[in-house]
């Protein structure tokens, strides 16, 4: 018997095992699970755009948080990388394991929009540079009918950047938001967000410390650096929507993956405290 919809982010670092995640999402389409698919890419970006000559860079922002520098060229590069690529493999995957699904970017039917980012700071030795030219951007809305229609049927939507701007053109979106606004828009009971570490660690240098629980702070919370700052303020927007059960976990083994899956194992990340009430009010 199902118990919700669950989305699952399949991350884009080399040492996620897209077979295992197939094969867990497998697992639970068989026990009537309803699961959407949202992935990233960047292992493969980053190959490709070397083979085509197309420079890469990245921004970080004031806070932390490090982004990819999203020039035309660099959008076209992700483009062709998640589309052409990452996302051919996952249903190719998929379809060997007897699981319906349909690939989609956020430009199909509009489902992703997004807000434009005409200026972006980023800290460059020590300096805060303005940037103007990026073609990223915030998502403002997920369009849901057609994402309703499939997973009604018992396919798996897999589902990816980029996203439609307002001025019709499209925009490098981040994927882990990205399954946490369609977690959110969809009413999922959960979201896994599937990574090359075992979940959020108290020490950085040690994988053993991975904490069972962890419980965000009010703003975007620093406490961890890195690239596991944007799955954290992913991981709130999540739990924000109402999401009940938001997990960060390893996507590097079978039996990790599984276990995610089935709601346990990794980090599950929590709201920020609730404040107490004055007990002189």
């Amino acid at each position: 018997m199902g118990t919700g919809l669950t989305v699952v982010k399949c991350g884009g670092n080399a040492e996620v095992q897209p077979a295992a995640v197939c094969a867990g999402i497998a697992e639970m389409v068989r026990a009537g699970d309803s699961v959407l698919l949202v992935h990233g890419g960047s292992a493969m970006v980053t190959e490709l755009a070397g083979r085509l000559g197309v420079p890469l860079g990245e921004l970080v922002a004031p806070d932390g948080t490090v982004s990819r520098r999203t020039g035309r060229a660099t959008l076209e590069v992700v483009t062709l990388a998640l589309a052409g690529q990452a996302k051919p493999a996952l249903l190719l995957e998929l379809a060997r394991l007897d699981v319906p699904a349909v690939g989609l970017t956020g430009l199909d039917a509009g489902l992703l929009r997004a807000r434009r980012k005409t200026a972006l700071r980023t800290v460059v030795d020590g300096r805060t540079l303005v940037v103007r030219d990026d073609r990223s951007g915030r998502l403002t809305s997920v369009e849901t009918p057609l994402l309703k229609t499939l997973l009604a049927e018992g396919i798996v939507p897999v589902l990816s950047p980029p996203a439609l701007a307002e001025d019709g053109e499209p925009v490098n979106v981040n994927a882990d938001r990205v399954a946490a606004a369609v977690a959110g828009a969809l009413g999922a009971t959960r979201l896994v967000l599937l990574t090359g570490a075992p979940g959020v660690l108290a020490d950085g240098s040690d994988p053993g410390s991975v904490q069972a629980e962890y419980r965000v702070r009010e703003g975007r919370d620093l406490a961890v650096g890195g690239g596991m700052t944007v799955k954290l303020v992913a991981a709130r927007e999540a739990v924000e929507a109402g999401v009940g059960d938001v997990r960060i976990a390893d996507g590097r083994y079978a039996e990790s993956v599984s276990a995610a899956l089935a709601g346990q194992g990794g980090t599950r990340v929590l709201g920020p405290e609730p404040i107490a009430a004055d007990p002189r009010a």
